[in-house]
């Protein structure tokens, strides 16, 4: 069941202000970390063709949770496209394995736990005291989802990366229950060159 809303067709592939890669642009070759622990660096899951980066609050969002379902729900969808999702947030590969194992996710979960990632990526949202507060309130605990003392989480965004790198489509939104749906992400990607590849 889907939790969070569609956007209006005006917000999406819109990067918040501030936040983002835009389109046109190369990516850095940052590394994270998959489910045992190893590093990879995004430079080698591009290579093996388009990738579609998911960032996300964390395993503990029901709304990030809603978005990695409905992910590995269209994931045939991706495949007829060409295109891998790849998802990535700051918890750590142990927390990032409880979040695949809840869905089945058929594609690449890495963990960013040193936040290198989405700082590279421009999509940091460093949760101040009191939504910290207010999160514990929660069980929400971000240090033991992390593993790490930053408080900083993704701001949820997609970047459709080709395999030279270079982002082709591209959305943010700071409100984290605005995410685009299966078929407007499809919609995109359809919309660019990747789909006659």
């Amino acid at each position: 069941m889907k939790d969070y809303a569609d956007p209006p067709a005006t917000r999406v592939g819109v990067l918040a202000p501030a936040t983002g890669i835009p389109v046109g642009q190369k990516v850095p070759d940052v590394h994270a970390r998959d489910l045992d622990g190893k590093d990879v660096s995004l430079s080698s899951l591009y290579a093996k063709g388009p990738i579609l980066l998911a960032f996300y609050r964390g395993g503990w969002c029901p709304y990030c949770s809603s978005e990695n379902h409905a992910l590995a729900r269209a994931y045939p969808e991706y495949q007829k496209r060409g295109v891998t999702p790849v998802t990535v947030s700051v918890d750590t590969p142990d927390a990032e394995a409880k979040t695949k194992a809840t869905y089945a996710i058929p594609f690449p979960v890495l963990s960013d736990s040193d936040a290198t990632v989405i700082e590279a990526f421009h999509v940091v949202n460093k949760v101040d005291d009191a939504t910290l507060a207010k999160m514990r309130g929660f069980g929400v605990d971000l240090e033991s989802y992390s593993g790490k003392p930053h408080h900083e989480i993704a701001i949820p965004s997609l970047f459709l990366i080709d395999r030279t790198g270079v982002v082709r489509w591209a959305h943010s939104d700071t409100d984290f229950k605005i995410r685009p749906s299966t078929a407007q992400i499809l919609a995109a990607i359809d919309g660019t060159k990747l789909a006659s590849k």
